[in-house]
């Protein structure tokens, strides 16, 4: 975990949670009312294990919350506090994926997937669908339902599309990391 918190992280904030909302119209739907496959979920798991879980929470709790109050026009707060489990779960490991090294391959990819798997089930298979009950009395039924699906849309986006962000950018990382300053 980056224990420094500097400009580069605020920036990945920014940034990430611009992307975010604006990702947040991009949604494939899988048949699941208010459930559809979210790329937006990628960027949050690429910048979470890059910048760490602080970076991953910001991110994650401001990026939803902004794009359901400029989209939908209300925040569903129930959904929002899971994405900072998701940013969180997946930046603890951040050190360990060696991003910026250039060594996300094989056994880090592996850790990578098996972190954002147990994060996306805690944050949509637990937190969500208790989160809906608790605070809008929401039928458990329906949300469980809701939060198996989005569990299942969110690993497939980050599996896919957040482990090939994240390979791509550790080899143009790793090499740019490799360059020195000449006297």
């Amino acid at each position: 975990m980056n224990k420094k918190f500097g400009i580069k992280e605020v920036v990945a904030i920014g940034i990430g949670t611009a992307l975010f909302v604006v990702l947040t119209e991009i949604q494939i739907p899988i048949g699941i009312p208010n459930t559809a496959l979210q790329p937006r979920m990628a960027v949050l798991a690429f910048l979470s294990a890059i910048f760490g879980p602080l970076v991953g929470a910001i991110i994650g709790v401001l990026g939803h919350a902004l794009g359901d109050a400029l989209f939908y026009g209300s925040v569903w707060w129930s959904w929002v506090f899971p994405e900072a489990i998701v940013g969180v779960g997946i930046g603890i490991f951040a050190k360990k994926f060696a991003v910026r090294e250039g060594g996300f391959t094989g056994k880090k990819m592996v850790l990578f997937n098996v972190a954002q798997v147990i994060s996306n089930a805690l944050a949509w298979i637990v937190l969500a669908p208790v989160l809906d009950i608790v605070v809008y009395a929401e039928p458990a039924n329906k949300v469980f339902i809701q939060g198996a699906f989005a569990f299942l849309g969110n690993i497939i986006i980050i599996g896919v599309l957040g482990t090939l962000l994240l390979a791509v950018y550790s080899k143009v990382a790793g090499k740019s990391s490799s360059l020195t300053k000449e006297n």
